[in-house]
């Protein structure tokens, strides 16, 4: 499955044009990320299944803090039911800094997502749920027809993504080089391992920060925003990993911290791109997606997209048909 991240920083009926234009340029998925600062995904989520006729869509990734586990697993099925079962449950432990806006405690983040999707699959197939954990449910149910509605983690470090192979459909991997792809596959290798043969086959997909434009240079230079905020947030060994200056990143994370974006943005080293982000014409951009392709079965394009979105909708496009074919 290859799929794109369409973000609500724009008005719902925007993103759904966008993602009725994705369909047309052969995804065959389209996730909508979820921040409290931005429109709230599942509305969009339902303009997006009204303008579609076959695209899968979900959020990626919702976490299960802000909204009570029981909750998210209604505003899916609802997805599910008005989408006609296209609905995915993208899900993962969210953004540690986000939350802390909202005074929220990211606790035991991996056994939060595995109770999360383990309590809606239960209540999807119409079941009845009591559950003592990471959250509270006493005696909830839901109120709709029975679905079954695929899982997929949003994860990057070693125990979610072990995790993930383990119980859930997939997972949606927060990179994009190669090197960290490479790694996270074999991650992965040790989950299967222990999957029980009932949950079926896992798809393993790269949820790659993506910029393309018919020029380059606008095309990277469009890719500094999202670029910073993965390097203010990157482990040490991910920083060795591609040979990145521990202090320019440290220069990154403190001029986000301070609240100073334009400056952050303007730390972004070309290394810090080329490691983070796949940026460039669709020629680069279709190498590249080549690239990740030995390690996983399929890619979502994500945020930035590019500095025009229609344009870098189609262009994206172009590049994964170019990628497959190869």
């Amino acid at each position: 499955m290859n799929g794109i991240e369409l973000t609500p920083e724009h008005p719902p009926d925007r993103i759904a044009d966008l993602a009725a234009l994705a369909e047309r340029e052969g995804f065959d998925a389209a996730f909508t990320s979820s921040h409290y600062f931005n429109r709230d995904p599942f509305i969009t989520l339902s303009r997006m299944a009204e303008r579609t006729d076959d695209l899968l869509v979900g959020p990626a990734a919702v976490n299960p803090y802000d909204s009570h586990p029981v909750t998210l697993a209604s505003r899916m099925a609802t997805v599910d039911e008005v989408s006609d079962g296209r609905a995915v449950f993208g899900v993962g432990a969210g953004d540690r800094s986000t939350l802390a806006n909202l005074g929220i405690d990211r606790d035991r983040p991996l056994r939060r997502v595995l109770e999360t999707f383990k309590v809606a699959e239960d209540l999807w197939a119409g079941g009845t749920v009591t559950h003592e954990g990471t959250f509270t449910a006493k005696d909830a149910s839901l109120n709709v027809e029975p679905a079954e509605i695929p899982v997929y983690v949003g994860a990057q470090g070693p125990q979610m993504l072990r995790m993930s192979a383990k119980h859930a459909d997939g997972t949606l991997i927060n990179a994009c080089h190669p090197k960290d792809l490479e790694w996270s596959a074999g991650q992965i290798a040790q989950g299967l391992k222990e999957r029980p043969d009932e949950r079926g086959e896992f798809d393993a997909l790269a949820f790659a920060s993506v910029s393309v434009a018919e020029d380059e240079a606008s095309a990277r230079e469009a890719a500094r925003p999202p670029v910073a905020f993965i390097v203010g947030g990157a482990a040490p060994p991910v920083l060795e990993r591609h040979g990145i200056d521990r202090e320019a990143a440290e220069s990154v994370s403190e001029a986000l911290e301070g609240g100073d974006l334009n400056e952050a943005f303007d730390h972004v080293t070309e290394g810090m791109i080329d490691a983070f982000c796949i940026a460039g014409t669709t020629g680069t951009v279709a190498e590249r997606f080549s690239a990740a392709l030995e390690h996983v079965d399929g890619i979502v394009v994500g945020s930035p997209l590019g500095p025009d979105l229609e344009t870098a909708v189609e262009l994206a496009g172009e590049a994964l048909g170019r990628a497959s074919e190869n």
